[in-house]
């Protein structure tokens, strides 16, 4: 059995687990740590889980919202830390972590890679304006999961992969006219929406209507903005693009991962 389990997803914070079943017990695998360990220990209690069943920390890029609290992760759980080289570079010398990553340093291969018992592994670069950006594709009980968040487009590599997962959490930044009509400072408008920052909605749904495949199970809409968006715009429009599809109700579990709050422990089908 896979489960999965948002602890926030957004510019207040990112981090998610992917659970496993194990003879041994349940074990999981973080990506990105900024939600802290308080919090942290708190909502794996409230799901019935501690921290011993942490194996591993997978990090996207060094953005301070999805590395805020790595350096206490590694200070007090010394988990290992699976990053690029060039992350981990940055990483080495970043104010947040720098002080207590270099015994959990991790550098990821190329391709697919058993990195811990029962996870396979591959990163796959994506646009975005930090030192380096990659997202996720994670194979463990014959589960395919794909993970990409901050990207301002989708490349051709992520596209293929997500054309082979069950589970697909996939961001879904703005909605252009919010951004457009908002407060946001012309230079940061363009920032986020001229192709290294952020998804938006439209972007989102061209991209499931070109990734969907009839093996995809689970939908989950992440790293919402709390000033360009809503849940509600953002669920339409990758409903609107299923139904495009005529996906059979029912046959793809869409949610959105909530700003600043946990998802329930989510069972995989």
């Amino acid at each position: 059995m896979v489960r999965f389990l948002s602890f926030t997803s957004g510019s207040c914070g990112n981090c998610s687990l992917l659970l496993r079943e194990s003879p041994a017990g349940p074990a999981g695998l973080l990506i990105d740590a900024g939600v802290s360990l308080r919090r942290l220990k708190r909502i794996l209690t409230e799901n019935g889980l501690s921290t011993d069943c942490l194996k591993g920390v997978l990090v996207t890029h060094d953005h301070l919202d999805h590395i805020r609290h790595l350096g206490a992760f590694c200070k007090s759980l010394s988990l290992p830390v699976f990053a690029t080289g060039s992350l981990h570079a940055s990483l080495a010398v970043h104010t947040f972590t720098r002080d207590h990553i270099a015994s959990c340093r991790r550098v990821l291969p190329e391709g697919w890679n058993e990195i811990i018992e029962g996870f396979e592994v591959r990163y796959f670069p994506v646009p975005h304006d930090a030192t380096e950006t990659v997202g996720f594709a994670i194979r463990t009980e014959g589960h395919r999961f794909l993970m990409m968040t901050d990207l301002g487009e989708v490349p051709a590599e992520a596209m293929d992969l997500a054309r082979q997962a069950d589970t697909v959490v996939i961001e879904s930044n703005y909605d252009i006219g919010m951004l457009l009509g908002g407060s946001y400072t012309y230079t940061l408008k363009m920032r986020i929406c001229k192709g290294s920052g952020h998804l938006s909605n439209d972007d989102c749904a061209d991209a499931i209507r070109a990734f969907y495949h009839p093996g995809l199970r689970n939908l989950f809409l992440c790293h919402l903005s709390g000033n360009n968006n809503t849940p509600r715009l953002a669920y339409d429009s990758a409903l609107e693009a299923l139904s495009d599809l005529k996906v059979p109700e029912g046959s793809v579990r869409l949610r959105i991962l909530p700003r600043g709050e946990a998802t329930p422990l989510l069972t995989l089908d």
